[in-house]
């Protein structure tokens, strides 16, 4: 009777870029599908002048968007993302499981390994995806000016350099490093005690996905709001919010604006979008990766006749005759 591998053991041939791919799939499925309640955010985060454009709720700001401006308007900039997201995750989960396995080996306990990887995952992937976030913002604010990636890219680096891509980065990191660090820790936590057996359990990662993206969005949402300042001074009129300099001084404008509440603008589409985003995430990254793993472990692997049960040789599933 033969051993039966864990599902998520990779074999030795296929290496990092199974997590690779199964990352930039899961990152281009996860921004896509909730892309228009990110656009949302995007717009309960801007200060702006206009009262057109200053929303109450989740619920105000679709049914305004949707009926001035069409529910195009709310996809509009979901050419960034996608441009970005698929080598950005795709980085972000090779670097994720080489640290994690890294930092297991060099003595670290599990919950410092998964934190450090999820930190190190965090600094390769932003510094790649950073620009395209800018993109996507400047496209998703009330009257946009662009409806091409490209010649927003162009106007942006054409009037205010190589730098506005980039303004925002420490913030973003001081986000994301957080961020996906409890993301991944309590996911990682939550994954182990609904299933102890690391059997392919879509539902565990579903509900571990989901909950680790509410914790981890709700935290950092504070330092969401002043990366949108950061992101979106271009097409701002007032002095202080077309000036600010960096991520402080974005903390302090939105403190001096709006008092507390300023730095929980967009709490609920932040949450809204990052729970089911993450687990959409987690359980398209869990399903690549089962997929292309074995894929690459059975050369005559056929999709139609997919099982989890192992039979012919180790590490592969059943095909049928």
């Amino acid at each position: 009777m033969q051993d039966e591998d864990e599902y998520e053991g990779l074999p030795a041939n296929a290496g990092y870029m199974v997590n690779m791919l199964a990352g930039a799939l899961a990152g281009i499925s996860e921004h896509a599908v909730m892309y228009p309640v990110d656009s949302i955010k995007t717009r309960m985060q801007v200060f702006s002048a206009s009262p057109v454009a200053i929303y109450s709720g989740v619920g105000n700001a679709f049914a305004r968007i949707s009926s001035t401006e069409g529910m195009r308007a709310l996809w509009r900039g979901v050419s960034s993302v996608v441009l970005g997201a698929g080598p950005a995750h795709a980085v972000h989960f090779g670097t994720l499981e080489a640290v994690k396995e890294l930092a297991g080996n060099m003595g670290c306990t599990p919950m410092l390994a998964t934190s450090l990887a999820g930190a190190s995952a965090t600094i390769a992937a932003d510094a790649l995806m950073n620009p395209f976030d800018v993109i996507k913002q400047r496209m998703q604010v009330h009257k946009s000016e662009f409806r091409s990636v490209l010649t927003c890219a162009r106007v942006v680096f054409r009037n205010e350099g190589l730098a506005a891509f980039y303004v925002s980065y420490p913030t973003t990191l001081a986000i994301s490093i957080p961020y996906n660090a409890i993301q991944f820790t309590v996911y990682d936590q939550l994954k182990e005690l609904m299933n102890p057996r690391r059997e392919y359990s879509p539902s565990s990662h579903i509900v571990a996905g989901g909950v680790a993206g509410a914790v981890a969005a709700a935290v950092t949402t504070p330092l969401d709001v002043a990366k949108t300042v950061l992101q979106t001074r271009g097409t701002a009129n007032a002095a202080d919010l077309r000036n600010v300099r960096g991520m402080w001084d974005a903390l302090r404008v939105i403190g001096a604006r709006d008092g507390f509440k300023g730095y929980l603008r967009g709490l609920t589409p932040r949450v809204l979008t990052s729970v089911p985003s993450s687990a959409l995430s987690w359980m398209s990254y869990e399903f690549f990766s089962t997929l292309l793993s074995h894929a690459f472990a059975c050369p005559n692997f056929g999709l139609q006749k997919l099982q989890f049960e192992q039979t012919h040789r180790p590490g592969c599933w059943a095909r049928g005759v």
